[in-house]
């Protein structure tokens, strides 16, 4: 199961850079250069590759979730570094007292 949405995460990944890169630019990087023409024309509601951004994106938000929660399981649960200091710290030998 979890090599099935390995792949279609990486499928679901391709996918979503491809219907980035085609969409059409809007111009105006980060708001500069915006003219009301184009304020006007954002207030629409998205053309088709939008919404299949949108979809395909989802999809891939809900397939790495899915990925993280099964493969979470495999983990072996692992100790503290604090008791591997203290198992070093027991083979160390102990430093002479101090005769006065």
């Amino acid at each position: 199961m979890e090599n099935i949405l390995l792949i279609l995460n990486i499928v679901f990944a391709f996918i979503l850079v491809l219907l980035v890169l085609l969409q059409k630019s809007e111009g105006g990087a980060l708001g500069i250069g915006v003219s009301q023409e184009n304020f006007m024309f954002s207030r629409t509601a998205g053309n088709f590759m939008t919404k299949a951004t949108a979809f395909v994106a989802a999809l891939f938000i809900v397939c790495s979730l899915g990925l993280t929660i099964i493969s979470r399981g495999d983990l072996a649960p692992t100790s503290s570094v604090l008791d591997i200091v203290e198992e070093e710290n027991e083979d160390t030998p102990s430093i002479p007292e101090n005769n006065n």
